[in-house]
């Protein structure tokens, strides 16, 4: 499966159960990230998935944000991607942030993943290094807006992935 092909399935994993009510099971939680699955068998998917601890504009609805990462083949065995509450600003600038590291991200509609993806193993890397991570990113609409997420138990959620099937 290619990289896009899974992200988008991935996408449509979380966009079909939200909208079909059938809901991902929690298989276990890690302080702030959850490792879950979604469907039976050969069509079951497994992912890690945290929301934001803080988020900017205030007054703004920002709608259901997430970051995830899911298994993927190819290169890079992971895949990090941005699902949010609303639509993205068309070729804009998305900025992911974790200590001293900086990720640009390419939106597509509500999600958004590595520009590079020679990139994505060194920002799970820095993910499982760093306390929080900073997204910056602009709606269609034009707002600007800023998400924290706190990388408290990416590393065990991760490591729990492995064993999902």
């Amino acid at each position: 499966m290619s990289r896009k092909t899974c992200a988008l399935a991935v996408s449509a994993v979380l966009v079909s159960a939200a909208t079909a009510g059938a809901q991902p099971t929690r298989i276990n939680q890690f302080e702030a990230w959850g490792v879950y699955a979604h469907g039976n068998g050969s069509n079951r998917s497994c992912y890690v998935l945290s929301v934001p601890v803080a988020q900017q504009p205030a007054g703004v609805n920002h709608g259901e944000n997430y970051f995830l990462i899911a298994p993927q083949s190819g290169p890079s065995p992971l895949m990090p991607q941005a699902i949010m509450g609303y639509t993205l600003k068309a070729d804009s600038r998305i900025t992911l942030t974790i200590g001293n590291d900086s990720f640009t991200l390419v939106p597509k509609d509500n999600a958004a993943w590595v520009r590079d993806p020679a990139r994505e193993p060194a920002l799970v890397t820095a993910m499982r290094g760093g306390a929080e991570m900073t997204l910056k990113a602009t709606s269609a609409r034009g707002t600007s807006t800023a998400y924290t997420y706190s990388l408290k138990g990416v590393s065990a959620a991760l490591q729990a992935l492995r064993n999902c099937r």
